[in-house]
């Protein structure tokens, strides 16, 4: 339903212990009851997602932190200050009121406050803190519009909320600001040169082999049905008659035999590009091609970002 209409409806999924998949401004998050053991369960079971991988805990107003958790360290909150609404998630200690199965039985929870109002007002309107994941199957492409929520879930979600296409379109930057200095967990949306402006130097610490501290963060991850691999200046598309996909960053290639081709940004921008990425890796994925082969974006802002997305949908093939 549209997601500006849809939010009593929503709302009241939410306090029965329900799933609603709704916009943000990153990616389409599945929520649940953020107090409610059992309906966090349920995005568990609905994503197929381990439960050792930890959620991200929304809230509708960054005045809410304190009084979910308490005091947080002053780095957090000047963050939370200086970034929410927005594409930052930040880690904090997880209060007594959060079951372990958000957190994955991790003492920390991740939480942020997005820039979406519809997403806002659906929070508001619940009442309690959601966590949401992205709404889409376990370590594959999150959704960037509706239909991508629908097609990955189905009826496994009870609302589905319909803001159009998000703007950022890949996930938020986690940070953990605890400490001496702030470590970037996940590379996302918010650039880390706007972390370094707002705080100095900082550590960029993102993927994981073992149990996650963040989540988002394992080393494969975000990959499509169709193998993808990574590899610069690939003008032409071997003649083998295999069908391949090509995913490019500014030019549509001029040779070869490509089956399909998405071109992010002709302008070279990387944040058209990165509110691109996923759907566009989406309709190669439906493009009934055997291989995708991307090209990576030059690694500074949120181009970062893309490349580590495209990398861990990389690792899930190779």
């Amino acid at each position: 339903m549209p997601a500006e209409s849809g939010i009593a409806e929503a709302a009241a999924v939410l306090r029965a212990g329900g799933l609603v998949a709704f916009p943000t401004e990153t990616v389409y998050g599945l929520g649940a009851n953020a107090l409610d053991a059992e309906a966090a369960a349920r995005i568990f079971e609905a994503k197929a997602r381990p439960t050792f991988d930890p959620l991200i805990t929304h809230l509708a107003d960054a005045a809410d932190l304190t009084e979910l958790v308490g005091p947080v360290p002053p780095a957090v909150a000047a963050l939370a200050e200086r970034f929410w609404p927005g594409p930052l998630t930040l880690i904090v200690d997880r209060p007594a009121a959060i079951p372990p199965i958000v957190t994955s039985g991790l003492d920390t929870m991740a939480v942020r406050v997005p820039d979406e109002p519809s997403a806002r007002a659906l929070i508001a309107a619940a009442g309690v803190p959601v966590a949401a994941p992205s709404a889409n199957r376990f370590g594959q492409l999150s959704p960037t519009r509706a239909e991508h929520v629908v097609a990955g879930l189905g009826y496994a979600v009870d609302v589905v909320l319909d803001g159009g296409p998000t703007r950022c379109g890949i996930e938020s930057t986690i940070v953990d600001a605890r400490g001496d200095r702030p470590v970037v967990l996940r590379l996302g949306a918010l650039p880390v040169e706007a972390l370094v402006e707002a705080v100095g130097p900082v550590i960029v610490r993102p993927g994981s082999s073992g149990q996650p501290v963040a989540p988002g963060t394992l080393a494969a991850h975000y990959a499509p049905r169709t193998p993808l691999r990574v590899a610069a200046d690939v003008e032409s598309a071997p003649g083998d008659g295999v069908r391949r996909g090509r995913l490019a960053f500014r030019e549509r290639p001029t040779a070869g035999e490509w089956a399909a081709v998405e071109v992010l940004s002709p302008e070279g921008d990387l944040t058209v590009a990165a509110a691109r990425l996923f759907d566009a890796l989406h309709r190669l994925d439906a493009a009934g091609v055997t291989e995708i082969v991307a090209e990576p974006v030059p690694d500074v802002g949120v181009g970062r970002a893309i490349n580590d997305r495209l990398r861990r949908a990389a690792a899930t093939w190779h």
